[in-house]
């Protein structure tokens, strides 16, 4: 995919990652529009990029999600990429409440899901659709249970539509990060970070994705020495 001139949805763009991920797509090019779900941090992040559209959008309601997408659509003229990101919390599983459990369930899995199945309607050949899941859906950590299913059940829905959508041209890009240094870990939905590692910087893992998307790559890891690793095809 060109990345210039491509029309990009960022689903999260006023978070860390995610405020990276539009600022490298915007470098190489891209037209970007923005969703978030607290509009005034979504105006904040829009000042840096005024002619982008943007629209706010809550979790826990799918249909605002698909209506995102369609604003978006409308005001690009099309979509030729939507990424989606998410939100953690921290606890041992008896602490977790089972509001804060349901809450990272609609953030991490079902309002990614809504912003795709919506996509995936408009999006044409050559296209594709990004989120990040992370190392805990592939290793699930102490003290961060609800939020590993949470990722593990977006990976798992992105492999399946992955290859519903290889016959249509569309990609499904999976962006597996290990930690990194975007303050996350100060901002939790509930509870207190464990002990972790010193993280990656944001901008190397934006710089990949971009990179991802522009070969039609799968999946994006991190490295043993913790470096972005872009593979064309998810294992």
């Amino acid at each position: 995919m060109e990345l210039s001139g491509a029309r990009v949805l960022v689903a999260g763009a006023t978070g860390a990652l995610g405020g990276a991920i539009t600022a490298e797509l915007a470098d190489r090019g891209a037209r970007v529009a923005l969703a978030g779900r607290d509009r005034g941090r979504l105006a904040h992040t829009a000042r840096a990029y005024p002619s982008a559209p943007t629209a706010g959008f809550d979790a826990h309601d799918p249909g605002s999600c698909a209506l995102a997408v369609h604003e978006a659509a409308a005001a690009l003229q099309g979509l030729d990429v939507v990424v989606a990101f998410g939100s953690v919390a921290f606890g041992a599983a008896e602490e977790i409440g089972d509001e804060v459990a349901e809450h990272l369930m609609a953030v991490n899995h079902l309002a990614p899901a809504a912003f795709f199945r919506a996509a995936l309607g408009i999006l044409r050949r050559g296209s594709a659709i990004a989120a990040v899941t992370g190392v805990v859906a592939e290793r699930p950590q102490p003290r961060m249970a609800d939020y590993s299913v949470s990722k593990a059940a977006l990976a798992a829905w992105l492999d399946a539509v992955r290859r519903e959508a290889r016959s249509a041209g569309v990609a499904v890009l999976e962006i597996r990060p290990g930690h990194l240094d975007t303050g996350f870990a100060t901002r939790p939905v509930a509870g207190t970070a464990p002990p972790l590692p010193e993280g990656g910087d944001p901008r190397h893992v934006a710089g990949a994705v971009a990179d991802a998307l522009e070969v039609g790559a799968e999946l994006l890891r991190s490295g043993p020495d913790k470096s972005p690793v872009v593979e064309r095809r998810a294992r």
